[in-house]
């Protein structure tokens, strides 16, 4: 993987309607990257419900994307929640991605810093994520720009 450096500024913001054919590759790379493809990808319904709630203000679901020279390289999807534990929101970094050809080179890491900017404007004292135990190249991003906490994810499927 070359770490050479992007030519041009890359621009962190948020998604806007007319990123959907740009940011949809993204998406299901992503996607891809976690099993999600082919027999089992995601239901349409349920890309085209997520792309929705980054557009409908009583929803706090967010999404940013990275930009540069007209191409989206990366994408974030966020959201506030409630906690029992403080009275401002909490913010929780769903998802992250970058294209292939835009790894190395310090896109996550804008990315996350943009959820880092937009949760303090927000008043949250508190982003987290969750990732997967192998996903050992973004832990090594990971373990720079934030602490791990201890904590082990447990879930039930229904």
């Amino acid at each position: 993987m070359s770490s050479a450096p992007l030519i041009g500024q890359v621009t962190i913001r948020n998604v806007t309607r007319d990123d959907h054919r740009r940011w949809l590759p993204l998406w299901d790379g992503y996607n891809a990257f976690y099993g999600r493809s082919g027999a089992t990808a995601l239901a349409a319904d349920i890309t085209a419900m997520t792309w929705a709630r980054f557009f409908d203000a009583y929803e706090p679901v967010h999404a940013l994307v990275a930009e540069q020279d007209g191409h989206l390289l990366g994408l974030t999807h966020y959201l506030f929640h409630r906690s029992t534990t403080s009275i401002e929101p909490t913010c929780y970094l769903q998802d992250l991605f970058t294209s292939e050809a835009a790894r190395g080179k310090g896109i996550g890491r804008a990315l996350i810093n943009g959820v880092y900017e937009r949760a303090r404007l927000a008043g949250s004292s508190r982003v987290y994520w969750q990732t997967h135990e192998t996903n050992r190249t973004a832990m090594q991003l990971y373990d720079k720009v934030a602490d791990r906490s201890g904590f082990v994810v447990y879930r039930k499927l229904f």
